[in-house]
């Protein structure tokens, strides 16, 4: 299952999960395509692979932009060859009650995580598909793609449908040895999570600690947090499983947050 002479792309890879990610696979031997609206930080972890002995490039890319996604994706190729891994990881968090959640806040979550991985599904799998190797395809879901919260109607919503995507990219890919699989993070503590808890302490009118303890941990088995570590872990995984016996699956990486 190694990853030596293959390339992945990872968007929303300047920080948090989506930089766990390029880091774990570029030390299982992957050429890095590290996509993120701020270059500067994508460019600092190319950089980071590189001081590792790696390869690694950063491109601009806003995932709901067409235009910017197919060229983030044809100079990820004309520079390294090829696309064999896509994860798809660029995302967002707004909460507000349902009757309150406005609507232009409702399109962009939707814009963001199902237009990005639709656009960036399009483009990667053509080279996929023409390369002749196939290649696999990892959205990032959340417990949230199987699971209901108060206050996340956009999210939920968006992460319900990167299930469906996936099982289509599954039964569609698989004559060319296109894998697809949604991983499921449960509450990981980085930037966007910790902007949520004084968020959603104002929004159910208790406190700060009682979000982390009772909201956010309250389900799991051990009362621990998710890691960027444990999440990137499975993604180096499947991204370099062999065949399809996995395809179009989801993997919730949870600490038994949520159980399927």
């Amino acid at each position: 299952m190694s990853l030596k002479d293959k390339v992945a792309m990872v968007t929303g890879a300047a920080s948090g999960i989506g930089r766990e990610c390029a880091l774990h696979m570029a030390k299982e031997g992957a050429a890095i395509v590290i996509a993120d609206l701020n270059l500067d930080g994508a460019n600092s972890v190319a950089r980071e692979i590189e001081a590792m002995g790696g390869k690694a490039i950063g491109v601009s890319m806003d995932v709901t932009n067409e235009d910017q996604v197919n060229a983030g994706i044809e100079e990820a190729v004309a520079k390294l060859g090829s696309i064999d891994v896509l994860v798809s990881n660029a995302g967002i968090q707004i909460v507000h009650p349902i009757e309150e959640f406005p609507f232009a806040d409702w399109k962009k979550m939707l814009s963001i995580h199902l237009d990005g991985a639709f656009l960036t599904t399009q483009a990667a799998i053509k080279h996929m598909y023409a390369s002749g190797r196939g290649g696999s395809i990892i959205y990032m879901g959340s417990v949230h793609s199987h699971e209901a919260s108060k206050l996340k109607s956009a999210y939920v919503t968006a992460k319900h449908g990167l299930l469906g995507l996936a099982r289509v990219v599954a039964k569609e890919g698989a004559e060319r040895n296109v894998r697809s699989y949604v991983v499921c993070p449960g509450f990981v503590k980085t930037p966007l999570v910790e902007k949520q808890i004084p968020e959603q302490a104002k929004s159910l009118g208790i406190s700060e600690e009682e979000v982390v303890k009772n909201v956010m941990l309250g389900q799991t088995a051990d009362g621990i947090f998710t890691t960027t570590d444990d999440v990137a872990s499975v993604v180096t995984f499947l991204a370099g499983f062999p065949t399809a016996a996995l395809t179009g699956q989801s993997f919730i990486v949870s600490h038994g947050w949520y159980m399927q």
